[in-house]
């Protein structure tokens, strides 16, 4: 008896995106001004491979193109810094330029996630010849934005970041997590004592490295020749696979969606 062919795989080309300045959201924080007590500083670590330019805004709409603006400037300005190219920098409000949370409202300051108003914004724009003046002329600049708000926790307030969007030749991207990602062998040097780490392998036949990601819930578990096995087993036909989930694995620079 001739056996079936084998199940189609969509085959798409994956894009690669340049982020040029990357905001640390672990490290995005306030911390009491030392000078001014009652009042609180943003502060964070960044990346950035150019220099450009960054600014903080309270209160921030997000418009078309990634614009954000200040719905409240006349009490809480916005805060520009320029920087130049390099790792590990970091950013904190200057001494008197703080927030005072006593004027405010609880219902302005603890907003739901996904309201249109974020309490706090970060854009961090890149001048990609290393000039901040060539990076103003140019008709789409491209940025990262963090957005954040605010929330209390056992009486003291805190930064949660909600989500980062990167703004790239006129496109607007949001970022997403791949958990596990950082499990994975790709890349690593087979010298290093990580590189037969088992906690790096497919979840399944435990000798491949993790390089496939299966959606919507974003776990990196699986090796490409497994993952093939779990989505298309000969009993599911291939019109019900779509309906069940969808495996991306990660190689070459190419994206094979089973």
């Amino acid at each position: 008896m001739m056996q079936p062919p084998p199940p189609y795989v969509e085959h798409q080309k994956a894009v690669t995106i340049r982020n040029d300045v990357n905001l640390k959201k672990e490290s995005l924080k306030l911390e009491p001004d030392q000078d001014n007590p009652g009042r609180f500083l943003v502060s964070f670590t960044f990346d950035a491979t150019v220099s450009g330019r960054i600014t903080v805004i309270f209160f921030a709409k997000e418009s078309e193109e990634c614009n954000l603006t200040a719905t409240k400037e006349d009490i809480l300005p916005p805060i520009t810094m320029d920087f130049k190219k390099g790792l590990g920098q970091k950013f904190k409000q200057a001494s008197g330029s703080g927030v005072d949370f006593s004027v405010f409202e609880d219902v302005e300051l603890f907003k739901a996630a996904d309201t249109e108003i974020y309490p706090l914004a970060v854009k961090a724009e890149a001048a990609p010849s290393g000039d901040t003046e060539e990076a103003e002329s140019l008709e789409s600049k491209n940025a990262q934005i963090t957005q954040a708000v605010f929330e209390k926790d056992k009486g003291e307030i805190k930064i949660r970041v909600v989500k980062q969007i990167l703004w790239v030749n006129g496109l607007r991207y949001e970022l997403q997590e791949i958990y596990g990602i950082g499990n994975t062998v790709e890349g690593d040097d087979d010298s290093s004592d990580d590189a037969n780490d088992p906690g790096k392998e497919c979840v399944i036949c435990l000798s491949e490295p993790r390089d496939t990601t299966v959606l919507p819930c974003r776990h990196m578990c699986m090796c490409s020749g497994c993952a093939k096995l779990v989505v298309q087993p000969e009993a599911v036909a291939a019109e019900e696979q779509q309906e069940h989930t969808d495996i991306w694995s990660h190689y070459n620079g190419d994206i094979d969606r089973y």
